[in-house]
C-alpha cells in the first residue's frame, strides 16, 4: 500500500489549472478599470476575480486503485441514473447500458478525471445546443465530447463531457490509442456542465441520486461486486 504524498499546504494552496490564468488576468484587469472608475465597483471586480480563481482550482486527489472500481470523473451531484444508449458516434451499439450522470455547478471543481484505467479507442465531438445540463435531453441535444475506453478484459465503457447553459468550451486532452489510468486528469469544461459515465452491461452503480461526488475519489461502481443499486435519502 502506498501512502499519499500530500501535505497540509496542498489543501490550503490549491493549484490553478493553466486554462484559468488568462481568465483570471482579464478579470483582474477589469477589476482595476472598475476601481479606477468607482471604488465600490472595483471591490465587486475583485470578488469576481477571486471567484474566477476559485473556479479554475485544480486540487490533487487520492484515487482508490483497486481493480474494478469506477471512479467519478467530476465533482458534483448525481443528477440522473438508469439505463441509456451510449452516444451513437462512439459505435458501441444501441443496447442500453447503466449510466451515471454527474452535474457540476459553477462552484464545483471543473477539472475532469478518467473513471477507469484502459486504452482510449475513440474520441467523438458533437456540436449541439446549450440547454440545462441537468436535463436528460442534454445527453442527446447538447454539445459534447464522447470517449470510448477499452479495459484490460476487453470490455468497453464510455464517458461524455456535456456542455451546459453557460458552458461554452469543452477541453479534452486525450488522444486515440492513449493508455490512461483511473483518476488522471484529462480535461475540463467551463462554466457549469455534466459528465456521463456508461458502464458495462450488468454493472450496477454504487451511488444514489442526489449524492455528491468528488472527482478522482468517489467510487461510482464496482465491476467486481454484485451488490444491487443503492438507494439514498436526505438526512
Amino acid at each position: 500500500m502506498h501512502a499519499p504524498n500530500l501535505s497540509m499546504s496542498s489543501y490550503i494552496m490549491v493549484p490553478i489549472h493553466r486554462e484559468g490564468w488568462p481568465f483570471i488576468a482579464l478579470f483582474a484587469l477589469g477589476a482595476l478599470l472598475l476601481g479606477w472608475l468607482w471604488t465600490p465597483l472595483g471591490w465587486l471586480g475583485l470578488a469576481a476575480t477571486l471567484w474566477c480563481a476559485y473556479f479554475f482550482r485544480n486540487p490533487d486527489r487520492v484515487t482508490p486503485t483497486r481493480d474494478g472500481l469506477v471512479i467519478s470523473p467530476a465533482d458534483g451531484v448525481v443528477c440522473l441514473m438508469g439505463d441509456a444508449v451510449p452516444p451513437a458516434e462512439l459505435g458501441l451499439g444501441d443496447a442500453p447500458r447503466p449510466r451515471v450522470c454527474v452535474f457540476m455547478s459553477v462552484f464545483d471543481v471543473h477539472v475532469n478525471r478518467v473513471p477507469l484505467s484502459g486504452r482510449v479507442t475513440k474520441l467523438a465531438y458533437h456540436a449541439g445546443k446549450f440547454v440545462n445540463a441537468a436535463l436528460d435531453k442534454a445527453s442527446e441535444e447538447n454539445e459534447r465530447m464522447a470517449v470510448a475506453l477499452e479495459l484490460e478484459d476487453g470490455r468497453q465503457v464510455a464517458f461524455v463531457q456535456i456542455a451546459g447553459l453557460v458552458a461554452r468550451r469543452i477541453k479534452c486532452d486525450l488522444v486515440e490509442g492513449q493508455a490512461v489510468r483511473a483518476g488522471e486528469r484529462f480535461g475540463l469544461i467551463r462554466f457549469g456542465s455534466r459528465v456521463d459515465v456508461y458502464l458495462p452491461e450488468g454493472v450496477q452503480p454504487k451511488v444514489a441520486l442526489g449524492q455528491r461526488c468528488i472527482a478522482g475519489e468517489t467510487v461510482l461502481a464496482d465491476m467486481l461486486s454484485d451488490e444491487p443499486v443503492r438507494l439514498g435519502e436526505v438526512r
